[in-house]
């Protein structure tokens, strides 16, 4: 089959859009928590509750939707979630209050839980195996673009025209990515069929029973290394503005400069890895040193990063900590999808994708309330901060450990290998039974 670029790389920059409205829609609340906290009177635990309430249904949902996702086109996923997306930003516009932020936030992490995965997954169908390493970190990249423009434009919107605007911007500018993408996005020929077309029995796509699928090495590995970067992503957009506000006295335009910053960081990270990734394979490093290693490396250094933040007072060794500690994980994200990838059938790669994804940013239901309560409970802000930095270390540390002895893609392969091959007799005997008999 001919790679057909002139079709592919539109769809790829639509994907790219997508992700940049969805994490502009995600570092909204953050960046318009000050001015809501202020207008609304709110404690920063109901804040962090409100904050938190966005990874209510987030990762369900992304479980669910993987799912679907082998019988209902991307074209259909990637449009319903883009026309839910601005749905969600409307409440606030109508009824300022606790009730409606947190109406608004369940409905969008709803919509948003899915979409790093399901895009992620339609962009697969339009580029072959050794074609993706660009296309996948151009998709993660994003979300980096995404808080890198979303951070100046929204904090704009906020200071000269109040907080809702942001929130009205976005859901104007969600439902015009809808339409361009009904219209333009489609299903690519790489990857399975759906099983309504393919067939129970057609063994046009190999599957696999699913429990070693989820329990090797290389998924977990990869889980792990996502939940220690999403730890510090939910930090970052639930608390990292107010942060920057309260503790360093920084302007709102300050602040948001600063948080471009970082994701400018991530976004050079983010286009570096993937041809560093293709030199290696090329080369003929394993998937384990070329794509596995980087990930836990990254979630530890920057939880190293992150643990060393409250110690420091210099402001420029402060600034550079932030950048580390907040934008230095963001290479994990393409990363832990190539390496599930490696031992997935295509056949379930939207299913175990959406696992990955529901799993890996579980952080975000826990780590912004959780920081509320620590900045309500704490002796003072400061201090609150602290014990939300370190907590924040001490999981990243942990998971980047994991993630850099677990993830070996070879090795698993193999593993999986005899599964297949004792799963194939069941499935042949199981079409054998369904085949009609001969006509009498």
């Amino acid at each position: 089959m001919e790679f057909d670029r002139r079709r592919a790389w539109p769809v790829a920059a639509l994907i790219v859009t997508f992700m940049l409205i969805n994490y502009a829609d995600k570092s909204v609340l953050g960046l318009a928590a000050v001015p809501i906290m202020e207008e609304l009177d709110i404690s920063n635990s109901t804040y962090g509750l409100i904050s938190s309430s966005f990874a209510l249904l987030f990762s369900l949902s992304g479980l669910i939707v993987g799912f679907a996702s082998a019988r209902v086109s991307s074209r259909v996923l990637l449009f319903t979630m883009a026309a839910l997306w601005a749905v969600a930003q409307l409440p606030v516009l109508f009824v300022a209050s606790v009730p409606a932020l947190v109406a608004g936030r369940v409905l969008l992490g709803a919509a948003e839980g899915p979409a790093a995965s399901m895009s992620m997954h339609a962009l697969y169908k339009w580029f072959p195996e050794d074609r993706r390493a660009l296309p996948s970190a151009l998709q993660i990249s994003g979300a980096a673009l995404g808080t890198l423009i979303a951070a100046p434009v929204v904090t704009w919107l906020i200071t000269s025209f109040g907080w809702r605007s942001a929130f009205a911007a976005l859901a104007a500018t969600s439902l015009v990515w809808s339409l361009i993408w009904w219209r333009a996005g489609h299903d690519g020929p790489y990857g399975h069929e759906p099983a309504h077309r393919t067939g129970a029995g057609s063994g046009g796509a190999r599957r696999l029973p699913y429990r070693p699928l989820l329990l090797n090495g290389t998924v977990l590995g990869s889980i792990a290394g996502a939940f220690g970067a999403s730890w510090a992503l939910a930090l970052s957009h639930a608390w990292l503005p107010a942060y920057l506000r309260t503790q360093l006295d920084m302007t709102p335009g300050r602040a948001a400069t600063l948080i471009s910053a970082v994701s400018a960081f991530s976004f050079v990270l983010l286009l570096a890895v993937s041809p560093l990734v293709d030199a290696l394979n090329r080369r003929g490093l394993s998937s384990r040193w070329s794509s596995g290693a980087p990930q836990g490396v990254a979630v530890v250094v920057a939880g190293l990063a992150m643990a060393a933040l409250p110690f420091v007072d210099a402001r420029v060794p402060l600034l550079v900590l932030i950048a580390v500690a907040f934008g230095g994980h963001a290479i994990v994200f393409p990363l832990h999808y190539l390496t599930t990838a490696a031992v997935v059938p295509p056949a379930q790669r939207g299913a175990v994708f959406g696992i990955v994804a529901a799993t890996g940013t579980l952080p975000g239901l826990v780590a912004p309330y959780l920081t509320g309560h620590l900045l309500d409970s704490a002796s003072s802000q400061h201090a609150g901060y602290t014990q939300a930095f370190l907590l924040t270390a001490a999981v990243m540390l942990v998971c980047g450990l994991i993630t850099f002895s677990a993830i070996r893609p070879e090795r698993d392969a193999r593993r999986l290998a005899p599964a297949d091959r004792a799963e194939r007799p069941a499935r042949q005997t199981a079409a054998a039974e369904r085949a009609p008999g001969p006509r009498g």
